[in-house]
């Protein structure tokens, strides 16, 4: 069981930069994927970024150029830079880890408020 706490969220006007930081209990060298999503009040989840373990990446269209997420093995800490925030950004993000181990494991942590006020 892997356990995972967001931290870096709040408030910050438009414009302006957060980075979102995620925190394993374990070593995340043996994750095969970790990312970050969203969810907006009265909107589905949506997938944010990913980083595989190899180090390749994908970001959702509405972030691209703007957001980089980045792993840091030594310290089993997946980070999300987040820059020229926008209100549309306004959202609960969560940390995913996803493992392929003794089946398919998928772990969410509790999620971290992200507010952008224009």
């Amino acid at each position: 069981q892997v356990q995972l706490v967001e931290s870096g969220g709040g408030l910050v006007q438009a414009g302006g930069s957060l980075r979102l930081s995620c925190a394993a209990s374990e070593s995340i060298s043996s994750i095969n994927v970790m990312g970050w999503y969203r969810q907006a009040p009265g909107k589905q989840r949506e997938q944010v970024a990913v980083i595989a373990s190899g180090g390749s990446t994908k970001y959702g269209d509405s972030v691209k150029g703007r957001f980089t997420i980045s792993r840091d093995n030594a310290k089993n800490t997946v980070y999300l830079q987040m820059n020229s925030l926008k209100p549309e950004d306004t959202a609960v993000y969560y940390c995913n880890a996803f493992q392929i181990r003794s089946g398919i494991n998928d772990y969410w942590g509790q999620g971290t408020q992200v507010t952008v006020s224009s």
